[in-house]
């Protein structure tokens, strides 16, 4: 038997509106918060925390030359 839950409206926007921002269908997105305990405001900041990033590597506020011959150099064998 397949029960379908009835959500809110907002609830129901929030939840396309992560679908939007990610690569996940709604259905996804409701499963990540159920399965992996990533509710719906963790989903939403963490969505908010990557386009941060995305827009300061944009702007070339993502790191140094220093600091990525420091991350590169992590994983060269000396």
């Amino acid at each position: 038997m397949t029960q379908e839950p009835t959500i809110s409206p907002e609830l129901q926007a929030r939840v396309e509106a992560i679908a939007a921002r990610s690569s996940l269908t709604p259905a996804e997105v409701i499963a990540e918060a159920l399965e992996n305990g990533h509710s719906l405001d963790w989903q939403e900041r963490f969505l908010d925390k990557v386009a941060a990033g995305i827009a300061a590597a944009d702007r070339g506020d993502f790191a140094t030359p220093a600091d990525m011959d420091r991350v590169r150099n992590m994983y060269r064998s000396s």
